[in-house]
């Protein structure tokens, strides 16, 4: 029996995906529906249409757009033509569709903007990736997404080759700067931690100078957030650090300048745009 291939990129749960997308339609039906689609269209009319790619991109977000299309109306038959994590040019056709047309222009605005919205995360997030290609830093997101698509954010980040950062306040640790002025110092602040914390969970402090950076690696934390620092404070934090914590880079973080953060010897570049500022990849649905 073949072994479990576990680096295969599997979208999030549908548990987790439906009540994003079941909201997205029941803010576009309202309470009367789609009266356009209800009043001009045959109850009989079916169509075959196609989700196509108008700029080349990186494609996410296909499962929210299937469930958006089998919510509103179960007798569409869809057909995925480019796998979420795959490029797409232009012109591509990323799932095709069939049946009744009602369903499918009532759905269709809503699986467009997931795929434009998530596509354009995995897009932006694959430019990082491939300008630190070669390093041994790793792209990672961060907890700036829109509220509600969190899950479907950081996956659309996985999908272009991104990893997770936490996904919120409860899974890890994250003692940042008004953490410590709240508790009264770094030491104390981590002493809190400490006395408290599962031995599961893993603890990263936040530092914006080369003198916390020291009073931190002595205390012997897990990760260490080194926070918009220049290129030569990043080599020296590398160098003081030697191995003894995990270091992530953040802060100032674009396609100009994510290279030469990665060869400072960074394990991790975090960046909020990808998530916050990425624009939508454009998306259409032809008949």
């Amino acid at each position: 029996m073949p072994s479990a291939d576990f680096s295969v990129l599997r979208p999030p749960h549908r548990l987790l995906v439906e009540p994003c997308v079941r909201r997205a339609l029941e803010e576009d039906l309202g309470h009367a529906g789609d009266l356009t689609s209800d009043l001009v269209i045959p109850p009989d009319r079916r169509v075959q249409a196609r989700l196509v790619a108008r700029q080349p991109g990186i494609v996410a977000g296909s499962c929210a757009a299937e469930i958006a299309f089998r919510l509103v109306d179960e007798a569409i038959e869809l057909r995925a033509g480019v796998q979420d994590g795959e490029r797409a040019r232009i012109g591509a056709v990323l799932l095709s569709i069939d049946g009744p047309a009602r369903g499918v222009l009532t759905a269709e605005r809503v699986a467009l903007n997931f795929v434009g919205r998530l596509s354009g995360i995995a897009t932006a997030t694959r430019a990082l990736v491939d300008a630190v290609a070669g390093t041994k830093a790793r792209v990672v997101c961060t907890r700036k997404t829109t509220p509600g698509l969190r899950t479907l954010e950081k996956y659309a980040v996985r999908c272009g080759g991104g990893f997770n950062h936490r996904f919120g306040l409860d899974d890890a640790v994250l003692i940042k700067d008004n953490h410590i002025i709240a508790a009264g110092g770094i030491a104390a602040a981590v002493a809190g931690v400490r006395a408290g914390l599962g031995h599961m969970a893993k603890i990263e402090v936040e530092v914006d100078s080369l003198e916390q950076l020291e009073e931190v690696l002595a205390l012997g934390v897990d990760t260490i957030l080194l926070d918009n620092m220049r290129i030569e404070h990043l080599k020296r934090a590398v160098e003081m650090s030697a191995g003894r914590a995990v270091l992530e880079a953040s802060g100032g973080v674009t396609l100009d300048t994510v290279r030469a953060i990665a060869e400072t010897g960074v394990d991790y570049i975090s960046s909020g745009a990808i998530t916050h500022s990425a624009p939508s990849l454009d998306v259409a649905l032809d008949f």
